[in-house]
């Protein structure tokens, strides 16, 4: 994907947790990547340090819902973005502690564009901290949760189960959720959880 004309913003922030990246997380990257010319990817609860807990979402914050690290999160957004078309100076990808949003200054330019999907509290509360902080918060879409699609959650959920989830993720993503042994993981995770 070359830059193109005419878009909106020279730059544009966009961030998830994205574990485990899925197709309609790159829907939402290259929807964001529409409307700028360098696209920052913030991938959100980058370590425990920077996790907490939030009452609109607890889930998030569980070890069980973060599987992967920073840097496998970072290496699947790379090289789906790659895979799709983009080349290296369209993007970066660096940390995005939502959690703490006083930090967020310290990893992305706070003069551009923050594009944002709704589909709950959580990000409603995400649209506040932006917001509380002078940014230029752009909503996607915003749509109730049970027209959301995929989510992280259902897929780490059928890997557990030994279900079906790799027609849901970039082919990139499962050749590498299966190089790093993910669902193994995962099951350790589940294992840990009901001690």
């Amino acid at each position: 994907m070359k830059q193109i004309k005419g878009t909106q913003y020279e730059t544009g922030v966009i961030h998830g947790r994205l574990q485990i990246l899925h197709n309609d997380h790159v829907k939402f990257l290259l929807a964001g990547k529409k409307l700028c010319n360098h696209l920052i990817v913030g991938i959100t609860n980058p370590d425990p340090t920077l996790t907490k807990v939030h009452d609109s979402n607890p889930h998030r914050s569980m070890l069980i819902a973060n599987p992967l690290t920073y840097y496998e999160r970072y290496v699947m957004v790379r090289e789906t973005l790659l895979e799709k078309g983009l080349e290296l100076s369209e993007f970066s990808i660096v940390p995005f502690p939502i959690n703490v949003p006083e930090l967020l200054k310290y990893y992305v330019p706070m003069d551009v564009a923050f594009f944002l999907s709704i589909y709950d509290d959580w990000g409603r509360q995400k649209k506040k901290y932006l917001e509380s902080l002078g940014l230029n918060v752009q909503v996607l879409w915003e749509v109730p949760l049970e027209k959301k699609g995929l989510s992280g959650s259902d897929i780490r959920e059928s890997m557990l189960k030994g279900g079906q989830w790799e027609q849901f993720v970039p082919p990139i993503v499962a050749k590498l959720i299966k190089k790093w042994d993910v669902i193994k993981r995962l099951k350790n995770l589940s294992e840990t959880k009901k001690l």
